[in-house]
């Protein structure tokens, strides 16, 4: 019962290129917490999703917002579930596709900012995406969601997983 009650998440990791070319766009969380972080701190667009909603709907909701454009129609590949150090179970999809990262327009959140300043500010909930080769990925992601790209790339049969 416990894991039921756990929050869940769904994202899509978008790829292009094939071999050696291959690259995956990362999404950095906006926000003044997260502006001085780097390694550790990039995600693949993902967000919640409620028990009625699969999570490949979540994945594709999700990058829309966050990216500002649909992720790409073709075969989907289901990357499996990763647990994060907060508990929060991750559901990754892989479509393949290509956009230019420097058009990224996400949606906002509102948060108190400064602190207990009463004054509340928008954010974007991505304040950039980026295309990287697989090992840039790999160290810059959340540690659990790197276990994504190397998913990915058994998939795709590339060398160096």
């Amino acid at each position: 019962m416990a894991k039921e009650s756990r929050r869940r998440s769904a994202g899509m990791l978008l790829y292009r290129g094939a071999g050696p070319s291959l690259e995956v766009l990362i999404a950095h969380p906006g926000g003044p917490l997260w502006a001085k972080k780097d390694d550790g701190a990039w995600s693949l667009p993902k967000g919640l999703y409620e028990p009625d909603e699969s999570p490949l709907d979540a994945a594709r909701r999700e990058f829309a917002e966050e990216i500002g454009t649909p992720a790409p129609d073709g075969p989907v590949l289901d990357l499996g579930d990763v647990t994060l150090a907060s508990g929060k179970v991750v559901t990754g999809f892989a479509v393949e596709g290509d956009l230019d990262a420097s058009t990224v327009v996400s949606n906002t959140f509102e948060m108190q900012w400064p602190p207990r300043s009463g004054r509340m500010q928008s954010f974007p909930e991505i304040d950039r995406a980026e295309w990287v080769t697989p090992d840039t990925a790999r160290s810059k992601l959340n540690p659990a969601q790197a276990e994504f790209v190397d998913r990915l790339r058994d998939h795709l049969e590339v060398p160096g997983a």
